[in-house]
């Protein structure tokens, strides 16, 4: 009989491609997991990994299996919420997924409203970046997260709410006497943030393809990690740069009172958007984060009208 302990084992293993790496996940012993692979396998009847080298390689069984395993855990995972919250949301941890410069939008303040809702919870804003979130919703780590798109959102529920407008900044006012074409973004030196995620930050996927679209690329000068450090390059005079709005107007007063923005030409927005996974029971905990989280970060962008939540994958 497979077990949810097994299919735990399997997961990690087929997500982590080693049976030491998903023991070190778990916190078990590595000849724990391979008993419990191995047990699932003699109950399927089939192997689900090949060795190769130090680790293993899933087979078509375990491609197979692996959606089926996810919906098992999520929902077992929805049931026990939905025993704890029985109860009520009194106390217990909640944990949201946010992106990065979320924190310039709500941060402490999002904190601020649960606690004031329900003082006895403890609290977790996860996510360094939309795509890293997006990644903890599909392993179940979150429940729901606010995250900005497009991102690969495979087997997800995606609800846009806000969008920011993304704005050219300078220190030098002849820069920004009317809205920034492609042509001369192309030309611009630029300071930007998320360096670390360059390959996959939305942000910069729209920039990329604007520019190509007119047979440019995006070209920087400087990279950096957050965007309180981008802002005061360009306080510097050092770098133009391309930065969400919102979050500007929260910390260029403070940290660049000199900077200045405009509008790109064509204007270009990023788009935030509640995600959780397709079919997933949110807990109390999760629609009160949502609910908050979503009138924040409405009083700071443009809200979106919020259509039927939109099912991808």
């Amino acid at each position: 009989m497979t077990s949810i302990h097994q299919l735990r084992c399997f997961l990690a293993t087929y997500e982590l491609g080693s049976l030491t790496a998903a023991a070190d996940e778990l916190g078990y012993a590595q000849p724990s997991v391979s008993e419990q692979v191995r047990l699932l396998e003699k109950t399927l009847g089939t192997s689900l990994f090949r060795r190769v080298g130090r680790g293993v390689v899933p087979t078509e069984s375990a491609e197979a299996l692996r959606p089926h395993a996810e919906r098992t855990l999520a929902s077992v995972d929805a049931g026990r919420q939905a025993v704890s919250a029985v109860a009520g949301l009194v106390t217990g941890t909640v944990r949201f997924g946010t992106f990065g410069t979320a924190r310039l939008y709500f941060g402490a303040q999002l904190v601020a409203d649960v606690l004031a809702r329900h003082p006895g919870v403890r609290v977790e804003l996860v996510g360094q970046n939309s795509v890293a979130v997006q990644e903890d919703l599909r392993r179940g780590r979150l429940e729901a997260a606010l995250i900005a798109i497009p991102v690969a959102t495979e087997r997800m529920t995606v609800t846009p709410v806000a969008r920011d407008e993304l704005v050219y900044l300078s220190s030098d006012p002849s820069r920004l006497e009317r809205p920034v074409t492609v042509a001369q973004l192309a030309r611009a030196d630029l300071v930007m943030a998320e360096t670390s995620w360059r390959d996959v930050d939305s942000e910069r996927a729209l920039l990329r393809e604007a520019l190509q679209r007119a047979g440019h690329t995006l070209r920087t000068r400087i990279e950096v990690e957050d965007v309180e450090t981008a802002v005061e390059v360009v306080g510097m005079g050092l770098a133009d740069s391309v930065l969400p709005r919102g979050a500007v107007e929260q910390v260029a007063p403070r940290l660049a009172p000199g900077v200045g923005w405009v509008s790109l030409r064509p204007r270009a927005y990023e788009t935030m958007a509640i995600v959780h996974r397709q079919d997933a029971e949110l807990s109390p905990a999760a629609r009160l984060v949502i609910e908050l989280a979503t009138r924040r970060v409405q009083a700071i962008c443009e809200p979106v009208p919020v259509p039927p939540a939109r099912r991808v994958g």
